[in-house]
């Protein structure tokens, strides 16, 4: 008798940070993973090592997301469990950079990406029964406030959220779409003390999440059979300070 194995999920942007850990964690449970990265780490031979399929992938062209499309095809011919759109840049509008590269940037691979890959994608997704695939969308706690420095990436952030509401209303009941709007879920390696204690005092816990929180809540999100077309913040409180 023929074991059918599990389909696989997509991490856009695994090869640091939130998509790596989400990338271990579920190799952790046999299950398959297919993770995209720009720049190769030695985090992605690990990857490798354990068993994920990487794929190098250059989103600054709509040709490139769609031919990164036909290489998950590949890899994934029984379909997919699940696509996680974590691959995601940090651009802020300075002097020496014009608007509209900013603009063209941040939309690119925070709209154009997701967009491209869910509707290529789709047919992945469907056919594996009720609820049974899950898109998620990182956005950010920006999309909240807004951002005085990073108005581009804030926009972009936005319209990713927004498309979260209209792909859940596409692809239910056999696509479950959610978002996860994270904030200082871990500092960078250079961030020095007197900046992380100005990010501590933004948050009403005081404290650096860990990618435990974001993992936990995909597990959530995941066993879940009902909960579709919602965002789920992920940011300490800041919303009451």
């Amino acid at each position: 008798m023929t074991v059918r194995q599990p389909r696989p999920i997509l991490i856009t942007g695994g090869g640091r940070r939130i998509g790596l850990a989400l990338a271990h964690h579920f190799l952790d449970q046999q299950q398959p993973v297919i993770v995209s990265y720009r720049t190769h780490y030695p985090a992605i031979d690990a990857l490798r090592d354990a068993g994920a399929v990487c794929l190098a992938a250059d989103f600054s062209t709509d040709e490139q997301i769609l031919a990164f499309a036909e290489a998950v095809k590949h890899h994934a011919a029984d379909g997919l469990r699940a696509i996680v759109h974590n691959a995601s840049d940090w651009m802020a509008e300075k002097p020496g950079v014009p608007l509209t590269t900013v603009l063209a940037c941040m939309m690119q691979i925070h709209v154009h990406v997701p967009y491209l890959l869910n509707h290529a994608l789709e047919t992945l997704l469907r056919g594996h029964g009720h609820a049974a695939s899950d898109i998620i969308h990182i956005t950010d706690y920006v999309v909240e406030r807004g951002s005085d420095k990073h108005i581009a990436y804030a926009a972009s952030k936005a319209a990713l959220d927004n498309m979260t509401l209209s792909f859940a209303r596409k692809l239910a009941p056999e696509i479950k779409v959610n978002a996860v709007a994270p904030s200082l879920i871990m500092f960078n390696e250079g961030d020095d003390a007197e900046y992380r204690q100005q990010a501590l005092d933004k948050s009403l816990m005081k404290s650096v999440a860990g990618e435990k929180e974001i993992v936990d809540l995909l597990d959530y999100l995941f066993t879940s059979r009902f909960v579709t077309g919602r965002s789920f913040a992920v940011d300490g409180g800041r919303h009451l300070r």
